[in-house]
């Protein structure tokens, strides 16, 4: 880690749990010197460092070292600087361990906002303990319609306290179709939709793939809904086959998709494009498929060639990139930026509001966010329903790399032309 972070002073850190997870941190301050009386402003944290779903937590140890530098000498509003202390907390990829480490935030630490990221497994039951303890939370990297009608939310009301950021449902069917229709297949596609909120989304027959596809003069072959962490694909792949699938889409966990992928072959099912969500959107998972990994195709939330920088910080999208491979000695992951992008709408929600000890100050100051953040520009008011702000999609294809064995190149801008493509979508050899 950088060491000029945890040098000098009393300053806070961060320690590393057992299993690489990150564990709450006490407060301990930079050697500023903060007014007499003057409280912390807390930050609750939840995301899964462990478990099946720890992939989308794997960046989160460089983004809290990375906050503890652009905030060591705390945060400025109204003539004084507070200290923020930022506490930690894995979810474990369960949904009722997120629920519960939530509540501790809101009821023992007492976070003054709290951020979640990462499927709705994790980001419901954060966002549900918030919303009935009238706690500020934003959320982030769940498609929109998981998050809002998963958690059984009224367009014409919506929530009073919890407020998300990303891409919806209709985003990443147009990018996925936008693909498809770029190569020559027989539009026969096969889908991987488990029993859990995305799949459950994603198969949805009036708001997820299906009504799309077929509009699109796709064909559709759902085999039905499966549970993660399932060890025999036999009967889908046998549908796919029995349905001359060309094209497999999907949204599953990491092993569920290696296990798949791997079946597959050994099966015979070889389709000329695979495009699923959640499981390939990770470097780490794509090189623990080797061979498998090359050509497959993923929504992509967040890239170095994506143009935008960080309000905290001021680096670019490649910048902080560039970063975390240096100091991590990692290939960047997409949920860098939108760990990053949930504090600096922290900070600038703590900076605008008009009452730093009121809830209610602080959600208003969430609700009226207008801010160029390191994903893109977030502000809430705009969106398909209440408390929801869209952000940026392209698509991506896992290639042959030059530093890295595989690189996720862009082949598909056609929601984000802002964002540059490296050239078009090529069938799986």
């Amino acid at each position: 880690m950088n060491g000029d972070l945890f040098n000098g002073g009393r300053r806070r850190f961060v320690r590393l749990a057992a299993g690489g997870a990150l564990a709450a941190a006490a407060p301990v301050f930079s050697s500023r010197a903060f007014a007499a009386g003057t409280r912390t402003l807390k930050i609750g944290y939840v995301s899964p460092q462990t478990g099946p779903l720890a992939p989308f937590g794997e960046a989160d140890r460089y983004t809290i070292q990375q906050m503890q530098g652009a905030l060591k000498n705390g945060v400025s509003m109204g003539g004084k600087t507070y200290p923020v202390s930022i506490v930690v907390k894995d979810s474990q990829s369960n949904p009722n361990r997120a629920g519960e480490v939530a509540n501790d935030l809101i009821l023992k630490d007492k976070v003054d906002i709290m951020l979640v990221s990462g499927t709705p497994e994790t980001a419901n039951p954060v966002s549900d303990a918030c919303e009935l303890n009238e706690t500020p939370c934003v959320s982030t990297v769940v498609p929109w319609q998981p998050w809002f009608f998963g958690r059984k939310g009224d367009p014409k009301k919506g929530f009073n306290y919890t407020y998300h950021f990303f891409w919806g449902l209709e985003d990443v069917i147009a990018v996925y179709t936008g693909m498809w229709q770029s190569v020559q297949t027989n539009r026969s596609v096969g889908g991987l939709f488990p029993n859990d909120g995305d799949g459950n989304a994603w198969g949805d027959t009036r708001l997820g793939f299906p009504p799309v596809l077929a509009q699109k003069g796709f064909t559709l072959k759902d085999p039905g809904r499966f549970q993660s962490m399932t060890q025999d694909f036999s009967a889908q792949i046998s549908a796919f086959r029995q349905s001359n699938a060309q094209i497999v889409t999907g949204v599953v966990i990491p092993p569920d998709a290696k296990n798949f992928l791997v079946q597959a072959r050994q099966q015979g099912l070889k389709p000329k494009v695979i495009s699923i969500g959640k499981a390939l959107l990770f470097p780490t998972s794509i090189e623990a498929l080797g061979d498998l990994g090359e050509g497959l195709s993923t929504e992509v939330w967040w890239s170095p060639s994506h143009p935008f920088k960080s309000s905290l910080t001021g680096q670019s999208a490649r910048q902080v990139a560039d970063d975390y491979e240096r100091i991590m000695s990692k290939q960047w992951t997409q949920p860098i930026g939108f760990a990053h992008a949930l504090f600096e709408i922290a900070i600038d929600s703590f900076r605008r509001a008009k009452d730093i000890d009121s809830n209610e100050a602080i959600r208003d100051a969430v609700a009226s966010t207008k801010l160029d953040t390191l994903v893109g520009h977030v502000a809430w008011g705009n969106g398909p329903v209440k408390n929801v702000a869209k952000t940026p999609l392209v698509g991506g294809q896992w290639v042959k790399g030059q530093k890295h064995r595989f690189d996720l190149a862009i082949v598909n801008n056609q929601l984000a032309p802002a964002v540059p493509v490296s050239g078009p979508l090529k069938l799986i050899a």
